[in-house]
């Protein structure tokens, strides 16, 4: 099992930036991707961005492209969701996830991760 822990939530006016960071610990080893996954209130879920472990390759959602930044830690266990130019639009609960095992899901889809955290809540003023 990985354990996720989301931080760096918070207010931030439109135009603004944040930047997430999730926190892995346990069998750490076994992550091959962490993506990041929000919902906003009333809304179905949607994937953010998502990041492969040992190559860096990334992908991004069309409507945070350009706009956010997935890295990665290995060192610290660490993804990071650098946020900006930020719309209210994205005000949501983002939540962290990694994928530990093999899937044909692709890394968009919420079935492709098996450990979450429990989210981190961003909200935008305009």
């Amino acid at each position: 099992q990985v354990q996720l822990v989301e931080s760096g939530g918070g207010l931030v006016q439109a135009g603004g930036s944040l930047r997430l960071n999730c926190a892995a610990s346990g069998r750490t080893f076994s992550i091959d991707a962490m993506g990041w996954f929000r919902q906003a209130p009333g809304q179905e879920g949607e994937f953010a961005a998502a990041i492969t472990w040992n190559s860096g390759r990334t992908y991004y959602a069309d409507s945070v492209k350009g706009r956010f930044t997935i890295s990665r830690d290995d060192a610290k266990n660490t993804a990071y969701l650098q946020m900006d130019s930020l719309k209210p639009e994205d005000t949501a609960v983002y939540y962290c996830a990694a994928r530990t095992r093999f899937t044909i899901a692709a890394m968009g889809s919420p079935r492709a991760y098996d450990n979450w955290g429990q989210g981190t809540q961003v909200t935008v003023s305009s």
